[in-house]
């Protein structure tokens, strides 16, 4: 069963259940995936919709943010509430010290010097977390804190 195979299943499951909060989201992405395909023409693979999920976690943690400086916790709620629905599809977050294991490794491999580098550093980084969920700004930060260091 692939991913999004797995999302409408579990839509299904949450219609029948009367789950709205569950519910409401999963048709979110359900229609984000379909625009997603739409847009490229063809099926998605498991890649592609875990890039696409990715993406509205990353756009829910900004509108936490925010919601929070606005004063509007129950809509920063509501969004921390989709973006754990959402993260059960995600594969298994990486660790800060995976995280940082894979910056080192990228510096040594790439021979970076200097914050300069910086671009080089994070592609090496992010393939280097192929499988595991990391966070672009987080890996982003240990990179330039890594190389300012030098």
């Amino acid at each position: 069963m692939t991913l999004k195979e797995r999302i409408v299943a579990d839509l299904t499951a949450g219609m029948k259940s009367q789950d709205a909060g569950r519910t409401g989201t999963l048709r979110m992405v359900k229609a984000h995936l379909m625009n997603r395909q739409i847009d490229k023409g063809s099926e998605l693979t498991d890649e592609d919709v875990q890039k696409a999920l990715q993406s509205l976690v990353k756009q829910r943690r900004d509108s936490i943010e925010q919601y929070e400086k606005a004063g509007r916790p129950e809509l920063a709620a509501k969004e921390a509430s989709e973006i754990e629905v959402i993260a059960g599809y995600l594969p298994q977050a990486a660790t800060r010290e995976e995280i940082d294991a894979a910056v080192e490794a990228a510096i040594s491999s790439t021979g970076a010097a200097s914050v300069k580098d910086m671009g080089t550093v994070m592609k090496v980084a992010q393939g280097n977390l192929v499988g595991k969920s990391a966070d672009g700004k987080t890996v982003s930060d240990v990179v330039r804190a890594r190389l300012s260091e030098r």
